[in-house]
């Protein structure tokens, strides 16, 4: 099969400039963003590549919301224990299921075969274990007095291995003269023994909750630690060909909750509805996603770990979005398959790391995985079905994308692949966020890679399909792209902040873009050149009044900004400053007289967009007070002079504001604050009283300072004679 090179940055937008002007390009060439559309009869390799899945058919439904457990005889007979009447089914391998046996518990949790091809199954809650015979016809086993049991194993010695909670204990039941003679095996520290698997040599493995223990007993029943994930439950076991054992770990639990809410917490830990695509430019500054070590568990929600016989272990895959529940080792030892309640999909993981999304079912969860003539079955929940792997070659299959928002309505260009084989690709698009009934119809197939227009309309969202074809030569598809140019939406001015006054701003040195660059059309970002701009720095300037403002367009253009001026009895804005690259501007506050004062910000589109075209958004602020006036101060009356102790007064008045503090200084010395007469400084006329030491013959010259709200600062002097 051909394979693509892909590139290392996937699900990009490629465009020269993102602008409303120039088209945009989505390109879906990777594995983790083929991975959000939707797969019917596609298995999708660790490349991205889609090629026809093998064909897994529905071949019976239990009517019954969830199965929980699952085994085959060797007559091929499959035997399905479901959940919420406690019932089990019996189905041959041409599909037809009967009835089997109904049980008196909700739950049929766990299943195992004998020796002598008897089924023990067991129940929760007030969880038991029940022998069936070949006619359907159940007794009670052992009856642990817990109220779960979460798993069965039978031992080569012919004993059953039963694993409960909420007391995390594991016993070992075994019939002697026909009557079950039961003991404890282990009392763990754990909630929860969720998991067992035994091997040929005797050897029995058991996975907890909520430590996430991995626990292997001996023939002599000594317990050894194996393993101590970092998730919280250890969900399934499963060994290999080769002795490996197979781990599946989850870092929520489902067993933590009663086991009557149980099947449906499991059932909804299903990988919500993909949203919407949206149009976002990656940024290589400051990537969505930061690279972080493979061993890294903190956010996963489920991981498999491969121990070796000689006890070494590894993490083989984890996923921070897929949530597995069941492993299948492959026949070859190679690897293990798994289903998880992405979608109902079955990936198969490689001991080499490699990761392939095999088949989807639709299902809520593929809950079992059993080993088949030629292959596998499956069990699912949310509903409960049987499928069957069924021989011979593939179906023809199709894999619908991920729906993509372009943000605004826009014009589709056209659509071109790389494919082999009998690959077509259809259209649609709609104004509803889930594709629905309102929607274009699928367009016309297209069979030719090269592609061509999209015929569907414009609208904001859209979806292309690829159907496969089984028709000789192996069809696979690894890119597909898509242009379009959304519509121009208006700018819009988010806010403006007014700064204090004699507050001025300056602007930085901007970042040195290469010319070649700016000439090519190219985004700076591309280069690793941040496309933020500078912001300005904050220095002292007399009288100015400043202004910062941050503004967003939708798609993406340049903006350049107007500023304009009014005072608030006016009619007009006027325009003060045109062509403003920046998002900022210091106005002279002395350019304008004394009064309250509006500025506008508008911003236009107009670098991104022909003049037809641009478009604008603006914003206004709250009023704004203008004043260059300082405060006028004046004696008030003569000195009174009282021993060695003189008084003055004086007077501050403001006509455009008010007086907000004032100080005073004796012969030149150190200014020393002074509060007005009734105790604060707020109002337009403020008096002030000072009291100064005059005990030597001569003159003192008293000034008054006193500042407005602006920090107009007026002065005046008495000079106190002795």
């Amino acid at each position: 099969m051909k394979k693509y090179l892909l590139l290392p940055i996937i699900f990009v937008l490629l465009s020269t400039v993102i602008s409303a002007v120039e088209p945009m390009v989505w390109s879906v060439n990777s594995r983790a963003n083929v991975l959000k559309g939707n797969a019917q009869g596609v298995s999708i390799d660790d490349t991205g590549t889609l090629t026809l899945a093998p064909d897994l058919a529905e071949i019976f439904k239990t009517e019954q919301p969830y199965i929980w457990s699952q085994v085959i005889d060797s007559a091929g007979y499959n035997y399905l224990g479901t959940g919420g009447d406690g019932k089990v089914f019996r189905v041959d391998q041409a599909g037809k299921g009967t009835l089997f046996c109904d049980l008196a518990e909700i739950n049929v949790s766990a299943m195992v075969l004998g020796k002598g091809g008897e089924l023990y199954a067991a129940t929760m809650p007030d969880g038991k274990v029940y022998r069936i015979d070949a006619s359907g016809k159940a007794e009670t086993y052992f009856d642990p007095k817990e109220k779960y049991i979460w798993a069965l194993a039978y031992m080569p010695d012919g004993s059953l291995a039963v694993a409960t909670g909420d007391n995390g204990k594991i016993f070992k039941v075994k019939a002697a003269n026909s009557t079950p003679e039961s003991s404890l095996l282990f009392d763990t520290s754990e909630s929860h023994i969720i998991s067992l698997a035994a091997d040929k040599q005797g050897n029995l493995y058991a996975g907890s909750d909520s430590n996430g223990i991995v626990y292997r007993f001996g023939p002599d029943g000594r317990p050894f630690g194996l393993m101590d994930s970092a998730l919280r439950e250890i969900h399934d076991l499963a060994i290999g060909p080769d002795g490996s054992l197979f781990v599946l770990a989850l870092g929520e639990s489902a067993s933590a909750k009663p086991a009557e809410a149980t099947a449906t917490a499991a059932a909804t830990t299903a990988t919500p509805e993909t949203k919407p695509v949206a149009v976002e430019k990656p940024n290589p500054l400051n990537p969505e996603t930061p690279a972080k070590s493979r061993y890294d568990l903190t956010a996963a929600k489920s991981a498999v770990y491969r121990i070796l016989p000689d006890g070494s272990n590894d993490l083989l895959w984890s996923s921070g979005t897929v949530t597995g529940f069941s492993l299948l080792p492959h026949p070859a030892g190679n690897g293990v398959l798994m289903g998880t309640s992405d979608k109902g999909r079955i990936y198969s993981l490689y001991n080499d790391g490699r990761e392939v999304m095999l088949v989807q079912t639709g299902a809520g969860q593929i809950s079992g995985l059993l080993a088949v003539e030629k292959g596998f079955a499956a069990t699912s929940s949310n509903q409960g079905s049987l499928f069957k792997l069924v021989s011979g070659p593939p179906k023809d299959g199709s894999y619908e994308s991920a729906v993509l928002d372009a943000k605004a309505t826009a014009a589709w260009g056209r659509i071109w692949w790389r494919a082999s084989g009998s690959v077509s690709i259809q259209t649609r698009s709609g104004n509803t966020e889930k594709a629905d009934e309102t929607w274009s119809q699928w367009s016309s197939a297209m069979t030719d890679p090269k592609g061509g227009q999209v015929a569907s309309p414009k609208a904001r969202y859209f979806q292309w399909r690829a159907v496969f074809k089984a028709d000789g030569a192996a069809a696979t598809l690894s890119e597909v792209n898509v242009s379009f140019s959304p519509v121009n939406i208006a700018p819009e001015v988010l806010s403006i902040q007014v700064l204090p006054t004699n507050v001025g701003l300056a602007a930085n040195p901007p970042v040195q873009v290469d010319p070649n660059i700016e000439l090519s059309g190219m985004d700076p970002v591309t280069f690793g050149i941040p496309n933020a701009a500078v912001p300005p720095r904050r220095l002292f300037q007399r009288a100015a009044t400043s202004l910062q403002w941050t503004a967003e367009d939708r798609n993406g253009d340049k903006l350049v900004y107007d500023l304009y001026f009014k005072e608030v009895g006016d009619r007009d804005f006027k325009l003060l400053k045109a062509d403003l690259t920046d998002n900022f501007a210091a106005i002279d506050g002395q350019s304008l007289a004394d009064g309250r004062y509006i500025f506008k910000v508008v911003a236009r589109d107009a670098p991104s967009n022909p003049a037809k075209l641009t478009l604008t958004g603006e914003r206004v602020t709250e009023p704004v007070d203008i004043d260059n006036t300082a405060p006028v101060v004046t004696a008030a009356g003569t000195p009174v002079i009282s021993g060695d102790k003189a008084r003055v007064t004086f007077d501050a008045a403001d006509a455009a504001s008010y007086i907000t503090r004032a100080e005073y200084s004796v012969n030149g010395g150190p200014w020393m604050t002074v509060y007005a007469d009734d105790g604060i400084s707020d109002g337009p006329k403020e008096r002030y009283t000072i009291d100064i030491s005059a005990a030597a013959a001569g003159e003192y010259v008293v000034t008054l300072r006193a500042f407005d709200v602006n920090s107009n600062a007026g002065n005046a002097r008495i000079v106190v004679k002795k």
